[in-house]
């Protein structure tokens, strides 16, 4: 794995904004998961687990940062669920 510090949400950002200029928004990021198939969205999901699992600092950016991760899993999780209900 790389070296790399930053959260899902932060490389998504970047990502976006140097192919884009724009930083992708969380809501973009869920649209756009939407489109993956099915093992591509466990794994992705899989790996977001990982990620929330890790320690976090106090410091009010951090639980800001956190919060975000936990909403954007939260939807990801829904938005799953309904696509493998709907046998997508």
């Amino acid at each position: 794995m790389s070296d790399d510090n930053r959260n899902f949400i932060e490389r998504a950002e970047s990502i976006s904004a140097n192919l884009y200029g724009d930083p992708m928004s969380t809501e973009r990021i869920a649209e756009n998961f939407a489109l993956y198939g099915l093992k591509k969205r466990m794994t992705a999901l899989e790996r977001f687990d990982a990620e929330l699992q890790g320690d976090i600092d106090s410091s009010p950016h951090s639980l800001r940062k956190r919060v975000q991760l936990v909403d954007l899993r939260r939807r990801m999780g829904d938005l799953h669920e309904a696509l493998r209900k709907a046998r997508r």
